[in-house]
């Protein structure tokens, strides 16, 4: 089969070449419109119906036949105006494992006070679609989803959105580069061993990481051993006495996941697999941990949020923006 070369398909390449950022409002600029197979037919039996009639003299015939050019003509304009002054803005965006699906939210506006039917949201390499209606004057949430294949951030890509209202005999149609990205997990590991939680002396050496100072519970005497961290400067300012602080949630009871404590021989993939299934297990059982990285770190916390942001920074590992990603 035919395969076009890449350069000149570039020069055919219809909409933007790079991200755009919200809002995007469909001008007469960004609307495509071109006649579909069954549109090419219609074209051709008008054709020859023209043809036919002017052999013949036949009055009814170039009646016929421009009606129904009419009517071909009638169906241009409206599959535009179906698309015409939309506006798109960005929304949330639903990350996943491998094997899943990326869901992209786009906020579709219809600012006039007639319907939008036979609307059609397709991913990049029609990965997905979703055929939908704009209500009058509304604003409505479309979902988009693409298939979660590898590890990594996944951005939306070209997208189009098009209409074949009201005959199907054209084409119309829009490309939009959304500035939107999604996440895409390590997948868990299976059969991963339990990891270690962290002993006392090594608690209080990771110091901002693993705080375990959720509760403050109270004064002890001094001991050597105790780390300078925890010791009462003000109680010794003021009376001259050294204590150690106590806490309710003491550092011994946290998790401390670090990428380079994982074995030697683990692979990358492998060991962020292992990571990952670590957080998620600690997130289900309600712990608190920590997790480093070799480009970031996240001090120990528990929650939702706090398991999207490391479950982030694994999908993000090794890309460009790992460093300034948040």
């Amino acid at each position: 089969m035919f395969t076009m070369p890449a350069r000149l398909r570039a020069l055919f390449r219809f909409g933007p070449g790079r991200p755009e950022t919200a809002p995007v409002r469909l001008r007469q600029g960004r609307i495509y419109v071109l006649p579909t197979l069954p549109g090419l037919a219609f074209a051709g039996v008008l054709l020859l119906m023209l043809v036919a009639s002017i052999n013949y003299s036949l009055s009814l015939g170039y009646a016929f036949t421009f009606l129904l050019g009419g009517v071909w003509v009638a169906s241009v304009l409206s599959a535009f105006r179906n698309l015409f002054r939309l506006t798109i803005r960005y929304g949330k965006v639903e990350n996943a494992f491998p094997g899943g699906n990326v869901v992209f939210h786009l906020l579709i506006e219809n600012p006039d006070p007639r319907r939008r039917p036979a609307l059609r949201l397709i991913g990049s390499d029609k990965q997905g679609e979703n055929s939908f209606d704009l209500p009058p004057s509304t604003c409505s949430e479309i979902p988009l989803a693409l298939t979660a294949k590898r590890r990594g951030v996944l951005p939306i890509g070209r997208t189009v959105i098009e209409t074949r209202w009201p005959l199907g005999l054209v084409r119309a149609w829009s490309v939009l580069m959304p500035d939107m990205e999604g996440l895409i997990f390590p997948a868990p590991e299976v059969g991963s061993p339990d990891p270690a939680r962290l002993p006392n002396d090594r608690a209080a050496d990771l110091g901002s990481l693993c705080s375990g100072n959720e509760d403050f519970a109270g004064f002890r005497a001094y001991q050597e051993t105790d780390s300078p961290r925890r010791l009462a400067w003000k109680v010794y300012a003021r009376d001259g006495i050294l204590v150690t602080k106590e806490f309710s949630a003491s550092a011994s009871g946290e998790l401390f996941f670090n990428y380079d404590d994982l074995p030697v021989g683990l692979a990358e993939e492998a060991r962020l697999s292992r990571l990952a299934t670590w957080l998620l297990r600690a997130s289900q059982d309600e712990e608190r941990y920590a997790l480093r990285l070799p480009a970031c770190e996240y001090p120990a916390a528990r929650g939702t949020a706090h398991l999207r942001r490391c479950l982030g920074a694994l999908a993000r590992h090794g890309s460009e923006r790992e460093k300034r990603w948040e």
